[in-house]
């Protein structure tokens, strides 16, 4: 299993990507950050981004239109676009508590979503 910090340097190599963190979300606190001073979360808030990331992400798990109808289905990630950007929140699976999501902020117009998903899946299985 990488550490943490070099996972999120790691998922700073995607393309467009502006920063990273690995979040608990069940208590929100930050794990990790990797990006510009001014970039590690929107509004250069990196609190602020990971109470907002752990409320989103424990929606998605709790909320019945998105909780797991078919055995064995789980929440896979979390996509937020805006017109600047992708917030990609994925969760990390472990044997033992899968309390932990990796969160990625991209730039839109530099980052490509598919490839950006598909690293951001990969790193996360690397955590676990």
């Amino acid at each position: 299993m990488p550490a943490i910090d070099e996972c999120l340097r790691r998922a700073m190599t995607i393309r467009g990507a502006i920063g990273a963190s690995l979040i608990d979300y069940t208590t929100g606190q930050t794990l990790g950050l990797e990006g510009g001073q001014e970039q590690v979360a929107p509004h250069a808030d990196p609190a602020a981004a990971a109470l907002g990331t752990a409320s989103v992400i424990h929606a998605a798990m709790q909320t019945a239109a998105y909780a797991p109808a078919v055995p064995g289905d789980t929440v896979e990630d979390v996509i937020i676009s805006t017109s600047a950007a992708y917030h990609l929140i994925r969760p990390v699976r472990t044997a033992f508590d899968s309390r932990l999501v990796l969160y990625v902020w991209l730039d839109r117009t530099e980052g490509n979503l598919a490839i950006a998903r598909r690293r951001v899946r990969s790193l996360a299985d690397d955590l676990a």
